[in-house]
């Protein structure tokens, strides 16, 4: 079975720009829904906070590159949203999420490699 977690860095917002986080009763549900609609694919998801790492925000961008995905069975050891994703049509965070962690459960080939015609965000991911 396919083990893949989302990993939430703490988060610095700055200047006036905020964003409604989901709190963890609503991740709870968001994650059991998902396991529950893919049940039958062999894949299971899971979510942690990585408190030792802060990234600054200053827009849904960088809120974007402060959830990674790991996946190492499908080689992400630390993948960013943003990268995962290219731009998001309506800045709504959990349907970004349930579509990056779709991707990379799914097709993972269609996630542009490291180093390849992807601009760095400066999100510390090293792409």
């Amino acid at each position: 079975m396919k083990q893949i977690t989302l990993v939430f860095y703490d988060r610095d917002f700055c200047g006036e720009w905020r964003y409604p986080l989901p709190d963890e009763a609503r991740l709870a549900v968001f994650f059991a829904d998902l396991n529950r609609e893919l049940a039958g694919c062999d894949v299971c998801f899971d979510y942690c906070h990585e408190p030792n790492v802060t990234l600054r925000v200053r827009g849904y961008g960088d809120l974007l590159n402060s959830i990674r995905i790991r996946s190492p069975q499908q080689g992400f050891a630390s993948l960013c949203l943003s990268q995962a994703l290219g731009p998001s049509p309506a800045t709504d965070l959990l349907d970004d999420i349930r579509r990056a962690l779709r991707r990379v459960a799914f097709s993972p080939e269609s996630i542009a490699p490291e180093g390849g015609e992807q601009l760095c965000h400066n999100c510390g991911c090293g792409c």
